[in-house]
């Protein structure tokens, strides 16, 4: 039985606000899709109501019926209770217009590079027609691999992970959008099964959370599988093997756009003698950067 008061809460509105004061008071942490009480709240009531996600305003004063009102209950309790990703709960996520499903098997989609893809990388790799092959690596639930076919219409893309059960999240992510014949799955460590394989663009959101920053996540972030978080003491160990593997993979003159949250000044002092570009993204602008296959081949051979 659901502990909210549901013969007081009638409308949306009473809702609404009852969770807000929930979250509030439970001290949940955000991140998954939304980054405040309000918008998480009113996201799982309009789930949970089947109303459009988009459309708050109109239903706001629409009175529940005991069931929903029931249901509603459970649901905000779970949320509270077990300290679960409103995204574990749906079964869903978003980056912009396009739907993911998600379980726990991955990390909830939220990357940056999202936003850049297409005319944001312009300038890097030509129009859209000028990328005809393309990677995700680290590809978990194959969100980035679908933006990139969105995006760049001509290209083939392969969309690798080390891990077998994100690949099959990913291809149920895949199949979802009838991309079957453009994008492969590759269970790979890294660049390990690409032997061979070069790119116009790779782009990575690869484990990058710190040791010490393992240890103080919210529980929230608990419910993510561990191997799509850790990055080693500084964050950084992934990265180290694709900054130094990335130009075997990349066509001349192509770029790599990897993600690293807020881990700048870590990435800045570990690759003090790489020209990285760091790029404007919705929400921020120390989380990705990109580097050119020259400036890496410089490195590696210098």
């Amino acid at each position: 039985m659901s502990s909210a008061p549901v013969e007081e809460l009638v409308t949306v509105r009473d809702w609404l606000r009852y969770a807000v004061s929930r979250f509030g008071a439970a001290g949940l942490a955000f991140g998954h899709g939304t980054t405040n009480a309000y918008d998480e709240a009113a996201y799982l009531i309009l789930w949970a109501l089947h109303l459009p996600l988009d459309r708050l305003e109109p239903f706001l004063d629409a009175r529940l019926t005991l069931e929903e009102r029931e249901e509603l209950g459970a649901l905000l309790d779970r949320r509270i209770e077990e300290r679960v990703p409103a995204a574990y709960i749906t079964r869903e996520a978003w980056l912009g217009d396009f739907r993911f499903h998600v379980d726990e098997r991955v990390i909830v989609p939220r990357s940056f590079i999202a936003s850049l893809l297409g005319e944001g990388l312009e300038p890097f790799v030509g129009d859209a027609a000028s990328v005809h092959k393309a990677l995700d690596l680290c590809t978990g639930s194959g969100c980035l691999a679908v933006l990139l076919a969105h995006a760049y219409p001509c290209a083939d893309i392969d969309a690798v992970d080390i891990s077998p059960d994100a690949l099959a999240v990913a291809q149920h992510n895949v199949a979802e959008y009838g991309l079957e014949d453009r994008i492969n799955l590759i269970a790979s460590d890294l660049f390990d099964k690409l032997a061979g394989k070069q790119y116009d663009l790779i782009v990575s959101n690869p484990p990058y959370v710190s040791a010490n920053a393992m240890v103080a996540l919210p529980p929230e972030y608990r419910h993510e599988p561990a191997l799509a978080l850790e990055g080693g003491d500084d964050g950084l160990d992934a990265v180290r093997t694709i900054l130094r593997e990335a130009p075997r993979f990349l066509h001349p003159g192509a770029p790599i756009v990897v993600e690293i949250g807020h881990n700048r000044g870590s990435v800045e002092a570990a690759f003090s003698d790489l020209p990285l570009m760091w790029l404007e993204t919705d929400g921020a602008c120390d989380a990705v950067f990109l580097a050119r296959r020259e400036d890496l081949l410089d490195r590696v051979s210098g």
